[in-house]
């Protein structure tokens, strides 16, 4: 029942402040954030790599304000895939990215449009969707250029669309670019049948956003079961499905319809979060199972710290009793 409460208040400014201030606060944001630079994330990459675990990266932060934060996002990334190069991993790393960070929710410009001699819009008068795809492409190309890629994460369900067809868009030159869907979704198994084609790469999640009833189902046997057939789905399908999840009877149910459908360790793989069950993380790579660990990194932890603890009531505790220790 708190969970929708700690997601509501993943969006609070007040609640930013507290959390931020709270002593006990940076112990547990180090369980679930690698670091705040790319320079401290860089080792851990490193050791995952070397215990045979994949990882994918995510430079924290959403719901920007300012296009200016959109092009240090990019930046941000950019930077990230010149240390990927020099690991020479290719696809072992890859990343993660919000569009959201990417400027897909700043409004559209209210005044007219000064168009460059091409016809197109200079970027700085541009509206959120074409900035974030225009943001996002060049983190997607210099990915490809060191043999790895971009998985796009979703968001609220009223940023799919957008984020789907910015998918789509990149799929044409970069066909190996992953989205993610939401088993709570309504919307997601009709989703997951038009993305189960050949070549595609789509990871399947619960959902960690606070939806509503006419769109989302809020009971968690519900989501259980959506997640299960939105998986079977992908299984019989011809891409690659990422199984997103730290429960074990899913992990089970996923081995098993893998098998059923006649698939090699190779191609499907499981996904789990930096920080949780890393036991688990390393059973499934002992196992043969490409095991990708979501890496987080970077100094705009709160939303994301946030979304961490509505997930699992265990985290929360663990927060709880930090707060308690340290005050």
């Amino acid at each position: 029942m708190l969970g929708p409460v700690i997601l509501a208040a993943s969006r609070s400014d007040r609640m930013r402040r507290f959390v931020s201030a709270a002593p006990g606060t940076k112990q547990v944001v180090d369980r679930f954030i690698a670091g705040e630079t790319v320079e401290q994330v860089v080792p851990i990459v490193q050791e995952a790599a070397a215990r045979g675990l994949e990882v994918t990266l995510d430079v924290v932060g959403e719901d920007i304000t300012a296009p200016e934060q959109a092009t240090a996002a990019r930046d941000a990334y950019l930077e990230l895939i010149e240390h990927l190069g020099a690991l020479d991993l290719g696809t072992r790393a890859e990343m993660s990215v919000k569009l959201s960070l990417f400027g897909q929710s700043l409004p559209s410009p209210t005044t007219a449009l000064n168009r460059e001699p091409s016809g197109l819009a200079p970027l700085a008068s541009i509206g959120g969707h074409e900035r974030a795809l225009a943001n996002v492409r060049p983190v997607v190309e210099a990915a490809a250029a060191i043999g790895t890629t971009v998985t796009l994460d979703a968001e609220d369900h009223t940023t799919l669309d957008s984020m789907f067809a910015i998918h789509e868009e990149l799929r044409r030159d970069f066909p190996q670019t992953g989205c993610v869907i939401q088993a709570y979704l309504f919307r997601t198994e009709a989703d997951a049948r038009r993305l189960a084609d050949a070549g595609s790469r789509v990871r399947i999640v619960k959902g960690a956003y606070k939806e509503p009833a006419s769109v989302a189902y809020q009971d968690k046997a519900e989501i259980d079961k959506a997640y299960v057939r939105v998986l079977r789905i992908l299984m019989r399908g011809d891409g690659y499905p990422m199984i997103g999840s730290h429960d074990p009877r899913l992990i089970s149910i996923a081995q098993e319809l893998a098998h059923r459908a006649g698939r090699k360790l190779d191609e499907y793989e499981f996904q789990m979060l930096y920080g949780i069950r890393g036991e688990e993380h390393l059973r499934l790579a002992a196992q043969g199972h490409r095991m990708r660990v979501y890496t987080a990194y970077g100094t705009d932890w709160y939303g994301y710290f946030m979304r961490r603890l509505a997930e699992k009531p265990a985290n929360l505790l663990f927060f709880a009793r930090s707060l308690i220790t340290k005050g």
